[in-house]
């Protein structure tokens, strides 16, 4: 059903918003997403260490492509490791966000 205001018709609203509780599972959700970030955040603090390693490797001993490739994973690795530490963060700002929008 669409609601006329003044010869316009606008989309009707649900009025559905999130629900805390409402399906059963919902800790072990949140236990799984969590332990899923963890391990994220273990295999990048990894991927660092060897991106280091290959930037090391290849600046000593004259490899420009090596080089170039493990300063290219360290800024990967930093950036994943931002971003899963701000997921919470992210999430909840732009779900604030789309509750504005009219």
């Amino acid at each position: 059903m669409n609601i006329s205001q003044s010869g316009q018709f606008l989309a009707f609203n649900p009025g559905i918003e999130p629900a805390d509780g409402g399906l059963p599972g919902l800790d072990v959700l949140k236990d799984v997403i969590s332990s899923i970030n963890l391990f994220g955040i273990i295999a990048v603090v990894g991927a660092l260490a060897v991106s280091a390693l290959v930037w090391a490797w290849g600046h000593h001993s004259g490899g420009h492509q090596a080089e170039a490739s493990g300063k290219k994973g360290t800024v990967v690795a930093a950036g994943c490791a931002l971003l899963l530490g701000a997921a919470n963060g992210i999430v909840s700002f732009f779900s604030a966000m789309g509750t504005q929008v009219n």
